[in-house]
């Protein structure tokens, strides 16, 4: 008898709980889906706070750097949040005269001021069905994105993924690149971005973290 009542106890409390657990992750689904989001995920994905959509529970740090600033943020990310890293690198490399916004015949400016310029992508294709986080970084140009941070993101399909985009510039802040993007994207949850000069360290980058209550 008393192992009766025992099983009868242990089955009630698994259904009560197998209940209880599919209740939150519907919830949580149907939110991302609505792009309701009201906080960050944990910034390595912990696969309790991951909805079940048929994406990965990774994070990924993408970011494009011609002259290698965006790159050592990137990389800085990376290492505190424990993510993995994806180079965006162009199929034609940016020289020094490219890079030259002085000249309005520079390739840097005549892509700046052509909105459907799209330079391509080098490099192994990315899969991103792995990543349920990305972050997004570049510089600034003419206080927009690079032309090739459209080629990305049109390229991809974020629904159901959480975006966190920054850039680096010398002076200008980050305007409208990320919302220009988000539009350009068209799917993803774009929380707020963050602006870092070249040249800032792993304190800066982990109060910006923490301050997205990742």
């Amino acid at each position: 008898m008393k192992k009766i009542i025992t099983a009868f106890i242990l089955t009630a409390v698994l259904i009560i709980c197998l209940t209880s657990c599919g209740s939150n992750s519907s919830s949580l689904s149907e939110a991302l889906k609505a792009d309701e989001v009201t906080a960050p995920f944990n910034s390595r994905a912990d696969e309790t706070l991951v909805p079940e959509t048929g994406i990965g529970n990774k994070t990924l740090v993408a970011y494009f750097s011609a002259t290698g600033n965006t790159k050592s943020v990137a990389e800085k990310i990376a290492a505190i949040i424990g993510a993995d890293l994806y180079e965006i690198i162009p199929s034609e490399p940016y020289t020094d005269d490219d890079l030259n916004y002085n000249d309005e015949n520079s390739r840097a400016s005549k892509e700046q001021n052509d909105p459907k310029a799209r330079p391509q992508i080098a490099g192994e294709e990315l899969n991103i069905s792995d990543y349920a986080i990305i972050y997004l970084g570049y510089p600034i140009w003419f206080g927009q994105a690079p032309r090739i941070m459209n080629t990305f993101v049109e390229r991809h399909s974020f629904e159901n993924r959480i975006i966190f985009p920054f850039c680096t510039s010398a002076s200008s802040g980050m305007g409208e690149s990320a919302n220009d993007l988000k539009s350009a994207a068209k799917t993803g949850n774009w929380m707020d971005g963050m602006r870092f000069s070249s040249d800032a360290d792993e304190e800066q980058i982990q109060s910006w973290i923490n301050g997205s209550n990742l």
